[in-house]
């Protein structure tokens, strides 16, 4: 299904997901390893169990932050999106585990028409991702560029 076009968002609007993700050791071990990222608190299970309040590995931030905008697209933006121009208020209220699974929802917080481009808005969207608890694990503000049906629309 594609996307919606600018016109199609209203200030307001919740999206409820419906794809789902468990995230898997495997999920972890791999984006930390791509990244660079030598952090134990994502890689060594042994140090968490031993030397961490949690007890096991916490799902690496960035990797969640990618699966929550991830989750949202087909939803939302796949095929007429132009670029995204910034996120920003990203938290993670609670940790992300290794075997947790992951549900979304978007809100559409405002949207203006370009001021440079007739054939594109700008599409404010917050967020959430929860874990199987319905705790929140992950908040993020994302400004879109989105495609106008057409410029008059």
């Amino acid at each position: 299904m594609p996307g919606l076009y600018f016109e199609e968002f209203d200030v307001g609007h919740v999206f409820h997901h419906s794809l789902t993700r468990t995230v898997t050791e495997m999920d972890n071990m791999l984006f930390s390893n791509m990244t660079l990222n030598p952090q134990p608190l994502h890689i060594d299970r042994h140090f968490c169990e031993t030397e961490t309040e949690w007890g096991q590995p916490l799902v690496n931030s960035l990797f969640t932050l990618g699966l929550l905008i991830g989750i949202s697209v087909n939803d939302t933006t796949v095929g007429t999106t132009i670029a995204n121009l910034g996120m920003n208020d990203v938290k993670f209220p609670k940790p992300l585990f290794q075997g947790d699974s992951v549900h979304c929802t978007t809100e559409v917080i405002g949207k203006r028409e370009s001021r440079s481009r007739p054939d594109a808005g700008i599409v404010e969207f917050e967020h959430k991702a929860f874990n199987q608890h319905n705790d929140l694990v992950a908040v993020c503000r994302r400004q879109a560029f989105m495609r106008r049906k057409s410029p008059e629309a």
